[in-house]
């Protein structure tokens, strides 16, 4: 490095200099325009805040849901059932990795065919799915 070769920062900007003369573009009221909160020193009200008036957010209805046990459910096709045998239950799917090691419970929906014989222990399932096991020969147990 020789000193008369280093450079400024090209990436650093210069603070904003304000109140230096009308040429600069930010002399007299230096970028805050005329009068109101934003104006005076300390001026702050909260995000959303609409002068008193209702804001947007309070005027217009609530609507939604989100299920606290959808992040826990695990969902399972019924064609991947098909690398059971007998009885089905949550640590057998656990085992064979259907399902991840995390889930507190499992909901089996219909897509695919099963022509196997099942018995499912503490597995929620569909009405679909219901319907398509006991057309097998297969129960849910609840």
């Amino acid at each position: 490095m020789r000193l008369n070769t280093i450079k400024p920062d090209p990436h650093r900007t210069a603070p904003r200099r304000v109140g230096r003369g009308g040429g600069s573009g930010l002399g007299k009221t230096c970028g805050r325009g005329h009068k109101g909160q934003r104006a005076r020193a300390g001026g702050y009200h909260k995000v959303g805040f609409e002068g008193g008036q209702m804001p947007l957010q309070r005027r217009l209805p609530k609507f939604g849901f989100r299920s606290a046990k959808a992040a826990d459910t695990a969902a399972v096709r019924l064609g991947e059932l098909h690398g059971f045998d007998g009885t089905v239950d949550l640590a057998g799917l656990k085992a064979a990795n259907v399902v991840a090691a995390t889930a507190l419970r499992a909901r089996v929906f219909l897509s695919g065919t099963i022509d196997k014989a099942l018995v499912l222990k503490g597995i929620a399932v569909t009405k679909g799915v219901r319907a398509a096991i006991e057309a097998a020969g297969g129960r849910v147990e609840d």
